[in-house]
């Protein structure tokens, strides 16, 4: 119990920390998903509604600490694993959103974009010379996932008829379940796809809309061509450290590693290395890279322009985006970190959630069993 009470207790301080973080990850232009300009960034409905923001924030995190004691009381600490964090995630957003609304209503009535000439731009050189998916970064992940696909075909027939069930990032070894193929080999299932799917996001992302500043359009497209190489690298970085916890898991199923505090703590130690450098790299480089230096010749750059008000094509705070008039699929989202979004006005959008929508209601329905059991 003490295990998931901790494991609980860390989860409740990385949803608030990244709640708090948020609005500080993306650039200065997009304050709570609105686009401003430039010389509105320090305005003081913008300095506000970033003090209430923070208040709201850290005062919800409170609250769920305080609200996991009795619940563990009463319920146990499963509680804390999945319905305190999901109420907080949902209690941050809403947050967010009213943020975001008051800061556009500002702008709205302040006409801050009265007298500027707005415009957009475009680096063909993105196209023409993209940036290149490091597939060597690859390699960790692809020997981790042969490891434990071969400690797995190894010990198969070893193991008893019966294995402990896995619960989140670990097993319950109070309760058992049939040893099958697919109950046996789940984590190294796992492992299989994020080594598949993992780099076609990273090379998909390469070919998605950069976020340029119109205002200074030659730093701005180096800028993003270097944010966008160490997104890529950390997709691949990333992929080897979830591979590294799936084969944690994978030895306490198979029974190699009886669980235990420590092995809980190996357990999440790669995820929470690859929490840390993804946190390291945007506090350093910033969304879409607004925050590397500029190299010699930039400081001065500045076309006159500034970056179109596009506010009526995003939804929810800034996370969603539906433009029929734009061809891109992806773009990059409002929201602080480096998201992407699919924009919901291109009709392959919709075909890939009628896709996700056909398998949720086949596998509700029990015709496409998607999991073990």
């Amino acid at each position: 119990m003490t295990t998931l009470v901790a494991a609980g207790l860390l989860i409740i301080a990385l949803v608030t920390t990244a709640a708090w973080a948020m609005p500080a990850l993306a650039r200065p232009s997009l304050p709570f998903g609105v686009r401003v300009p430039p010389h509105r960034t320090t305005d003081q409905a913008i300095i506000e509604q970033r003090r209430i923001y923070t208040r709201r924030v850290l005062g919800l995190g409170a609250l769920g600490l305080l609200a996991s004691v009795p619940l563990i009381l009463i319920r146990g600490p499963e509680p804390m694993l999945i319905l305190i964090p999901a109420v907080l995630v949902v209690a941050d957003a809403v947050a967010y959103y009213l943020a975001h609304r008051e800061v556009r209503a500002a702008k709205s009535r302040g006409n801050w974009y009265a007298g500027s000439r707005q415009g957009t731009i475009a680096d063909t050189t993105l196209r023409t010379d993209p940036v290149r998916v490091p597939w060597a970064w690859l390699a960790p992940a692809v020997l981790v996932l042969i490891a434990t696909a071969a400690v797995g075909i190894t010990r198969y027939g070893e193991l008893p008829a019966t294995l402990p069930a896995q619960r989140g990032m670990g097993v319950d070894t109070a309760h058992r379940m049939s040893t099958t193929w697919p109950a046996a080999f789940a984590p190294v299932l796992v492992q299989a796809a994020l080594t598949l799917l993992m780099p076609l996001l990273a090379a998909g992302l390469t070919r998605a809309r950069p976020e340029l500043d119109a205002a200074r359009p030659a730093g701005s497209a180096r800028r993003y061509r270097a944010y966008l190489t160490g997104v890529v690298r950390l997709i691949m970085s990333t992929t080897a450290c979830a591979n590294l916890t799936a084969l944690v898991i994978a030895l306490q199923l198979w029974e190699i590693l009886p669980p235990s505090v420590i092995v809980t703590v190996v357990t999440y130690l790669p995820l929470g290395l690859a929490l840390a450098a993804w946190i390291v790299f945007e506090f350093r480089v910033g969304q879409a890279g607004h925050r590397l230096p500029a190299e010699p010749g930039e400081e001065a750059e500045d076309s006159t322009l500034v970056q179109r008000d596009d506010d009526r094509y995003w939804r929810l705070g800034g996370f969603v985006y539906a433009n029929r008039t734009d061809p891109a699929l992806f773009v990059h989202q409002r929201a602080g970190g480096a998201n992407w979004t699919m924009n919901l006005g291109h009709p392959i959008t919709w075909a890939v959630l009628a896709t996700l929508l056909v398998i949720a209601l086949l596998s509700a329905t029990g015709i496409v069993p998607l999991t073990a059991g």
